[in-house]
């Protein structure tokens, strides 16, 4: 039985995989003729790998709580859970971001004389999850809540952008904008690294003056994934970090 979280916390990294041949394996990206301008439209294996870092988010949730409930928490669980998040939130959300640059320079008209260089910035997305779960590993903090967002919250952020351009052609202009993906990149890489005191999600009572913020917290993302689809998981995420820096001493 010792054993079953960590099945739960492999399949985490079987849909970070088939999430990651997805993004890779988008065939052509088409160009759509709008007016005097060209659209990019995006590959729909990208909404795929998407999907499949959202399916890996809710296993990378079960594991944890099955190895509570089994009382199977272990050292080698823990080491498992970060190599798995760092391909699933780390490496996957890391494709897309680079694919949204790549769509993004696609439409312009020097779109074949692009640099790889300009691409590679997408990378410092892995590289900044993986030093943030290191960082967890090995670190003695015991203040309340969470130091930085943790990296699957971040993952989740990032692999929105193609569900939301599902959602929402009409703002594909602007969020597939090369200087807004840059910049979701480095925020959301600074966010990981960042010693940001912010609020657990785990309520220890039910009382609604301790959980006052997770309350209004989850009001606010029903109402936002009633109205926004996809484009409530960016929301609430900004709501999340307000929330959280509104009273950064009682993150508990």
């Amino acid at each position: 039985m010792k054993q079953v979280p960590n099945l739960f916390t492999l399949l985490n990294l079987v849909f970070g995989c088939i999430a990651i041949v997805c993004i890779l394996q988008t065939g052509e990206t088409l160009l759509e003729r709008d007016g005097a301008s060209w659209i990019a439209r995006l590959p729909e294996k990208i909404w795929w790998g998407a999907i499949f870092i959202g399916c890996a988010a809710l296993i990378d949730f079960l594991d944890g709580f099955v190895a509570r409930m089994l009382k199977a928490e272990s050292a080698m669980g823990k080491e498992l859970d970060s190599l798995a998040d760092v391909v699933s939130f780390g490496v996957a959300p890391g494709l897309i971001l680079y694919q949204m640059l790549r769509i993004s320079y696609i439409s312009e008209e020097t779109a074949l004389d692009t640099p790889m260089a300009y691409l590679l910035p997408a990378v410092i997305f892995p590289c900044a999850a993986a030093y943030r779960l290191a960082r967890f590993n090995t670190s003695d903090y015991d203040k309340p809540g969470f130091r930085g967002v943790p990296v699957p919250a971040a993952g989740l952020v990032a692999a929105s952008y193609p569900l939301i351009l599902l959602y929402y052609p009409g703002i594909a202009v602007t969020i597939l904008n090369k200087w807004m993906v840059y910049l979701v990149i480095i925020a959301l890489s600074w966010l990981m690294v960042s010693n940001l005191p912010l609020m657990s999600l785990k309520f220890k009572d039910y009382s609604f003056k301790n959980n006052f913020r997770r309350y209004l917290l989850v009001i606010i993302a029903l109402i936002a994934a009633l109205l926004l689809n996809w484009l409530a998981i960016p929301v609430i995420f900004i709501v999340y970090l307000v929330l959280s820096l509104i009273s950064p001493k009682n993150n508990a």
